[in-house]
């Protein structure tokens, strides 16, 4: 039997291309086994209190990491995730509150109720953790406060002497928020 050199190729074709989501999932970090690691980690499941917020954001393409990632927290109301191998590092909102079992291998972080008040928490040149995102994800940066500010007030931050300020409100002390983005 004598195959023509379009059919070989055509047969090659289809064969790369049945074998390409057997190479996609080995190249891409399995968002399910983090999901499980952060829920381990900070003792209770998705959407209960001291859990995830939401389930990793399945858009994520992270490289997948040659050992088990390691996840810390929680810490300003998230657990971060992250590969040392490779370099990368994610954070998960947390839902407010105590975990399910407060005993486990990391402290709790659970936010006390607070009344409002005018007294400034945050001061000129306080190093504060400027944060964005949504239920889904956060992106938080280190940045020092321009000025005094109390819960709720709109103070100006900026990464150094030399940048230009960026408009945040302060909702906790050392923690401000980019406006805009207030169901995180």
């Amino acid at each position: 039997m004598i195959v023509s050199r379009p059919a070989f190729a055509l047969v090659a074709l289809l064969a790369g291309l049945a074998a390409q989501p057997a190479l996609a999932q080995q190249k891409f970090e399995n968002l399910d086994r983090i999901d499980s690691l952060v829920a381990m980690t900070v003792g209770a499941n998705l959407g209960e209190p001291g859990g995830p917020r939401a389930p990793v954001d399945r858009r994520l393409r992270l490289a997948a990491c040659p050992s088990t990632p390691q996840v810390d927290g929680p810490i300003f109301g998230a657990a971060t995730v992250r590969c040392d191998a490779l370099g990368w590092r994610i954070r998960v909102p947390l839902v407010a509150g105590d975990a399910a079992a407060m005993s486990g291998p990391v402290a709790r972080y659970a936010p006390a109720p607070r009344a409002p008040s005018k007294e400034a928490v945050v001061k000129k040149g306080d190093p504060v953790q400027l944060t964005a995102g949504n239920a889904l994800f956060a992106v938080s940066r280190l940045m020092i406060a321009d000025e005094d500010g109390a819960i709720g007030d709109t103070i100006r931050v900026r990464e150094d002497r030399k940048s230009a300020p960026i408009m945040a409100k302060v909702v906790e002390m050392g923690v401000v928020r980019i406006p805009g983005f207030n169901d995180f």
